[in-house]
């Protein structure tokens, strides 16, 4: 099996040989583990690994007196491929913590390893809720978002507008499937009907036939349980049905930054959905993206920003214990409050919930937009505790009742 392993250190030095001496005295090692060739790879991919980087300077590179080093690989969205590449780093590149892990079913394959070797897993690109439910782990952080948060605040706002019967079109895969049950819990609490959905397998060029079945409901909204590819898809290819112009309005679930300017504002204008970053929202994220834009050439989405987000919050508890043990550090990291560009009174719970507040956006209209990154309207804060599922209804097992 080619893994494919792509290395470079926090001072972009290439380095691929460590003894366990010089691991344990002298280098802490983050491994970022992504999609670099996928449908996920320009919302995740490399500028995940420019963002982990800008978080190992932003600390001059060193940590309770240890080098940082950061090496990446390619799991190809494959949960084998992904255990196989972290399994490696543990035993031979003694690796102290493994971050990002787009990809809600590589997410939940390598949390599985990473809970048995007892080590650190900061999740940024996945956002099943499952990962901090039944298969939470002691000894990872879900940071960016997760498929509840997500979809409650949308659906709640969409079905106060009216939107009272829904239709999903859902990747057949962890993470759609988890967006799709949460936001139809979301819908039926707040008075909305679900009619029906239908399932497409991940990576499908075609909707035809999909989207024929979501026509034939006459659904007020159309429910896009997908991301990546799937997502541009099938909404282009909505509009060339239609659909909108049946009276059907289209709803995102999950959205990245980087898809917009693919799939065109003439296409994506005025879906409503729940973010939990935007570049252009604050002078803090605005100087992030700045920073980041020089060294990758595009505005950062919000699972790149998380993974600088939760690497800083890392780095800066293993400093105030000047350790780098697993359970230790992530009880610091619990103990600290996230205070960021990312997030302002952030807290990390018992269960890996990492809460802050999520956004309800727009996308805008083609007139309405500056230029190619000028892409949101803010339209209201939803509050952490109001956005994520509250603490006893995840049924983790590692929650103290």
């Amino acid at each position: 099996m080619k893994l494919g392993y792509l290395v470079a250190s926090a001072i972009f030095v290439a380095s691929l040989t460590a003894s366990a001496a010089d691991a344990e005295q002298g280098v802490l090692r983050v491994g970022i583990i992504t999609d670099m060739s996928g449908q996920y790879a320009d919302g995740n991919g490399r500028g995940s690994v420019v963002a982990a980087q800008m978080a190992a300077e932003e600390i001059g590179n060193e940590v309770a007196g240890r080098r940082i080093e950061i090496i990446f690989a390619d799991h190809q969205n494959k949960p084998d491929v992904a255990t196989a590449i972290v399994r490696d780093w543990i035993d031979n590149r003694q690796i102290d913590v493994v971050a990002e892990g787009v990809n809600s079913a590589v997410a939940l394959a390598i949390q599985s390893l990473t809970r048995e070797r007892k080590k650190i897993f900061l999740i940024s690109g996945s956002g099943s809720s499952d990962i901090t439910g039944k298969q939470c782990s002691p000894t990872s952080v879900q940071w960016t978002y997760d498929t509840y948060a997500s979809s409650n605040s949308t659906a709640k706002a969409v079905v106060k507008r009216g939107g009272d019967t829904w239709y999903f079109l859902t990747a057949d895969y962890a993470f759609g499937n988890a967006l799709q049950r949460d936001a139809a819990r979301a819908v039926t609490a707040a008075g909305g009907q679900v009619l029906g959905s239908v399932k497409h397998p991940f990576s499908t060029p075609d909707f035809s036939s999909f989207l024929l079945q979501a026509q034939a409901a006459k659904p007020k909204i159309l429910a896009l349980a997908n991301a990546g590819s799937d997502f541009s898809n099938a909404v282009g290819q909505a509009d060339e049905f239609g659909i909108r112009n049946d009276g059907t309005q289209i709803v995102a679930l999950q959205v990245t930054l980087t898809d917009v300017p693919a799939l065109g504002l003439a296409h994506a204008h005025d879906l409503l959905f729940t973010e939990s970053f935007y570049w252009d929202r604050t002078p803090e994220t605005r100087a992030f993206a700045q920073e980041f834009f020089k060294r990758h050439g595009a505005m950062p989405t919000a699972y790149q920003a998380g993974v600088n987000s939760a690497l800083r919050h890392y780095f800066k508890a293993v400093a105030a214990i000047n350790s780098t043990d697993s359970e230790t550090v992530v009880a610091e990291m619990r103990k600290q409050p996230v205070n960021d560009f990312f997030a302002q009174g952030g807290k990390v719970r018992e269960d890996g919930r990492m809460v802050h507040d999520m956004y309800l956006m727009r996308i805008k209209k083609p007139a309405e937009s500056k230029g190619k990154w000028d892409l949101y309207e803010y339209l209201e804060t939803v509050p952490g505790d109001d956005a994520f599922r509250p603490l006893a209804e995840g049924g983790c097992p590692y929650v103290k009742n």
